[in-house]
């Protein structure tokens, strides 16, 4: 068991790393077919052979992507065992700038809702932080270069797709950001277990929602910068919602003050 977890692990740092040309491998049956349908750039896919991918097979026909096909043990070589059958070799995630998504809320006549984290470092978490910000029609998710998950292929999968349709912008300083978007327009509400009960804050509007890690939550430096602190009724025993859940819950609490 012990050599087993072993290799796996290595299995999955390689799949993270780049590959010589500048890509990398992505997996997961949503996760490739959502990328071709975005039309982002994927140069090869691979199906397991024995296999049912007919949507997958005829959007890249469709995008004039090349397909290999495979047995299970050669594509389990190059991902870990959840790829469903279903890896692909693109470009390196292309990050957003801060003004191509205020650029979005513009382009719709909206008000800009965008998501920022502070040291949300598990990348399950992020990516259904993005899954949900993009279901709920936020302009895009703001992360710190330092003390955060990038943008990986886990990332990716858990976002089941989202990830090419809302723009992610990774930024040096997070407090300058927060700076820079009150010049925009945009209220700052940080997420605290202290702070003003959801339900009655004010969220519509322009508006960015800092959403800190579960354990240690929003770094001091930016919870100061911060318009207000905004908090989730709770009511059980353990003291912290996980970072993902928590976004979620605030995130639908602003779309329902913003359009209904």
């Amino acid at each position: 068991m012990g050599k087993q977890y072993k290799k796996n692990e290595n299995q999955k740092k390689r799949t993270y790393m780049p590959l010589k040309d500048g890509t990398i491998r992505i997996s997961g049956y949503n996760t490739v077919l959502e990328k071709i349908k975005a039309g982002n750039p994927v140069s090869e896919i691979y199906l397991q052979k024995g296999s049912s991918h007919q949507e997958i097979e005829l959007a890249a026909a469709k995008a004039g992507v090349p397909i290999r096909y495979m047995e299970k043990e050669e594509m389990d070589r190059y991902t870990d065992d959840r790829h469903q059958g279903v890896i692909a070799v693109a470009k390196a995630y292309q990050y957003a700038e801060i003004d191509d998504i205020l650029a979005v809320a513009a382009a719709n006549d909206e008000p800009p809702f965008v998501i920022l984290l502070d040291q949300i470092t598990d990348p399950h978490n992020l990516g259904a932080i993005i899954r949900t910000a993009h279901q709920a029609g936020c302009h895009g998710v703001i992360i710190p270069e330092r003390r955060s998950a990038p943008i990986t292929e886990v990332v990716a999968r858990t976002s089941a797709g989202a990830i090419e349709y809302l723009p992610v912008a990774q930024v040096t300083n997070l407090n300058q950001t927060i700076d820079y978007l009150k010049k925009k327009g945009l209220w700052i509400a940080g997420a605290d277990m202290n702070g003003q009960i959801m339900y009655e804050a004010d969220l519509k509007g322009a508006l960015g929602i800092v959403i800190g890690s579960e354990g240690e939550g929003i770094s001091r430096l930016t919870a100061e910068k911060c318009d207000f602190m905004v908090s989730i009724p709770m009511f059980g025993q353990v003291d912290s919602l996980n970072a993902s859940v928590s976004a979620g819950i605030l995130i639908y609490e602003a779309l329902r003050q913003r359009d209904y």
